[in-house]
């Protein structure tokens, strides 16, 4: 079965507001075994609605959300009555179920609300338990169109007790399985070079796709077919022989992340982390402290943008600043030592360096940033060569640093 999305609303394409939408939308459709094949994003005008319309007239279901409001400007039904060929039809039961709905609240009803209740004479009405507006199903030839609020959590609930139940019993849907390998310390291209005769030797019903950002790699096969079992057994075996052929790279799988996975093996063996950061700001305790639970194995952090506070706070001895300065590798040796004693902990990290847009010499440009992890024991230091865009390496050097540390500490175990 193949869908297309359909997102009302001039908010969205002003950038006002981000279509999280049809993101939600798509994931749950390709879990129902519905593949997407194209979203849009259209204005609250009737020619650009019956233009997506129009161009959707080539899929199975045709999913749309918003414009199905109170105000003048939400003209979503209309436009569906003309492209169907059908009247507006007065729904009384809505209007009795939004009347009850203000009379409960104390709230004013108005002419606006009972125009709301017009709706194209061939839908068939879905409850919507979450708000005023309901849905509508709707066909046209061989194409289901279904009509849904713009508000997230309405239309999560239209569609996950809804539309997903319907289709499921009244479609032939052949499943879709997913498995994702999560990759970082190096890029997609020595990946693919890896997995060459891998990925040629898969069958032509299973694919691997390559999804980079900031450090990390993300491997996705996905298998399509009529035995979901089937399919399951074969992406497990494929996903096992994945993480054997590239097993240093590996870090997680699915939707885990990097500090999610340290963080689980710092519980496991009881040990603690502190951070020291100059130019990451505390990013990287950020991202440690982002995942539940995380003050069983996180001690704390010290943001030492300063070299006053990098030895006050840190003891990076002041000739160590003079001599090699504070983006040197000899600095954040300091600053693991240093936050290994201020902060009580096992393991620290240690980051200083330019993140930009200015601030770089001949020497050491934008962009260049030594990161240290260790322990009592050892320290390992790594000089990063980055972009000259600061967010960018801000989240670069987190997650580059974090996957050192991951590696430190696991063969450390």
């Amino acid at each position: 079965m193949k869908a297309q999305i359909i997102t009302i609303g001039d908010e969205i394409l002003i950038g006002q507001i981000l279509d999280t939408n049809s993101a939600w939308i798509a994931q749950q459709l390709n879990m129902s075994g519905v593949r997407v094949a194209e979203m849009r994003s259209v204005s609250d005008t009737r020619e650009a609605i019956l233009e997506a319309l129009k161009a959707g007239q080539s899929a199975d279901l045709v999913l749309l959300t918003g414009g199905l409001g109170p105000t003048k400007d939400d003209i979503t039904k209309k436009v569906l009555a003309e492209f169907l060929g059908v009247e507006l039809a007065f729904h009384e039961a809505t209007y009795n179920r939004i009347a009850a709905y203000f009379e409960k609240r104390s709230f004013t009803l108005t002419p606006a609300h009972r125009e709301q209740c017009y709706m194209p004479a061939n839908a068939e009405i879905l409850l919507n338990d979450m708000g005023t507006a309901p849905g509508m199903w709707m066909q046209k030839d061989n194409t289901i169109y279904v009509s849904m609020p713009g508000v997230p959590y309405e239309m999560k609930h239209l569609v996950s007790e809804r539309v997903l139940p319907r289709l499921r019993n009244n479609a032939k849907l052949r499943p879709i399985v997913h498995r994702t390998i999560l990759t970082a310390g190096t890029g997609e291209s020595v990946i693919a070079q890896r997995l060459e005769n891998f990925e040629e030797s898969l069958p032509d019903f299973i694919k691997l796709a390559y999804l980079p950002n900031l450090g990390i790699v993300r491997l996705r096969l996905t298998a399509t077919g009529d035995d979901e079992t089937a399919l399951n057994q074969i992406l497990d075996e494929k996903k096992a022989e994945i993480h054997t052929l590239i097993p240093e790279f590996v870090f997680g799988e699915e939707t885990e992340t990097l500090e999610e996975v340290l963080g689980r093996i710092l519980k496991e063996k009881g040990a603690m982390l502190g951070t020291a950061e100059s130019c990451t700001g505390g990013y990287i305790a950020h991202k440690i402290t982002s995942i539940p639970g995380s003050s069983a194995y996180f001690g704390g952090s010290v943001v030492a943008y300063s070299n006053q506070l990098k030895t006050n706070l840190l003891n990076v001895n002041s000739e160590t600043l003079k001599a090699h300065g504070a983006v040197s590798e000899e600095t954040v040796r300091e600053m693991v030592t240093g936050a290994l004693d201020t902060l009580g902990v096992d393991y620290a990290i240690a980051v200083s360096g330019i993140a930009g847009p200015d601030g770089g010499t001949p020497d050491k440009p934008v962009g260049t940033i030594w990161t240290a992890v260790g322990s009592r024991q050892e320290i390992i230091t790594k000089k990063l060569t980055l972009t000259k865009y600061r967010m960018r390496n801000i989240q670069l050097t987190s997650n580059l640093t974090l996957n050192l540390l991951r590696k430190f500490v696991t063969r450390d175990s």
